[in-house]
């Protein structure tokens, strides 16, 4: 895990998945390939293989891809979240229904901008949805050397969530018909929902769980 502590000072690059298929399927159906394994991912660093759902032949497929994009020029890292649509870099994408995926989630980190007084460490805060155990963010994907990548979409903050980080929040897709649309919707269409997720129906998860094991790389091709 020690790759991955270098990128804790920015934006939302922790998350877990720890819902199963049939969930994913229940929430997403029809699911191509509904049939398949999926193991726990309590913690998603940036460079870790994590589950994405891609319209691939007129169907909805789950599989992994590693989190982040390449990096490039002076970036020196994988480039894991997206803010500005307009720039050319992500236009292309974002205009191919074929490069935008569905990220499942079921809680997302941010970390305290100061250190805790008793600790002197930074402290992890959870996100979740009120009444939805598992929820997706919006993604765009290519394709690399390397193999497939993927990135997610954020947004302004809303006020939950910019008490801890005021910079900016991922853009949640709450509804089965937002979902669908992400995937379907011209590039103007997607681009509308790039906005924060009403401060109401989320809530922050006040405990403070301990470490896990490091999630393991699990490839499942789509």
């Amino acid at each position: 895990m020690a790759l991955s502590r270098t990128y804790l000072v920015v934006m939302c690059n922790l998350y877990r998945m720890t819902g199963n298929v049939q969930a994913i399927a229940q929430m997403f159906a029809p699911l191509a390939n509904a049939q398949i394994n999926l193991p726990a991912f309590d913690e998603i660093y940036p460079d870790a293989a994590a589950p994405v759902i891609i319209a691939k032949g007129g169907k909805h497929r789950l599989g992994t891809m590693q989190w982040g994009w390449p990096s490039f020029g002076s970036v020196k890292r994988p480039i894991t979240n997206i803010r500005n649509l307009a720039s050319p870099m992500w236009r292309s994408a974002l205009d191919n229904p074929a490069r935008r995926c569905l990220v499942p989630v079921t809680a997302f980190s941010e970390w305290s901008a100061q250190p805790d007084l008793a600790t002197g460490r930074k402290r992890k805060h959870w996100f979740a949805l009120k009444d939805q155990p598992l929820f997706m963010f919006a993604g765009l994907w290519r394709q690399t050397e390397q193999g497939p990548r993927f990135a997610f979409l954020t947004c302004e903050a809303n006020a939950l969530v910019g008490r801890v980080h005021p910079k900016a929040m991922p853009v949640i897709l709450g509804s089965a018909e937002e979902r669908l649309r992400w995937l379907i919707a011209d590039g103007d269409t997607g681009l509308a929902l790039q906005r924060p997720y009403p401060d109401e129906a989320m809530v922050e998860i006040s405990e403070e769980l301990p470490d896990p094991a490091p999630s393991r790389q699990v490839p499942l091709p789509f």
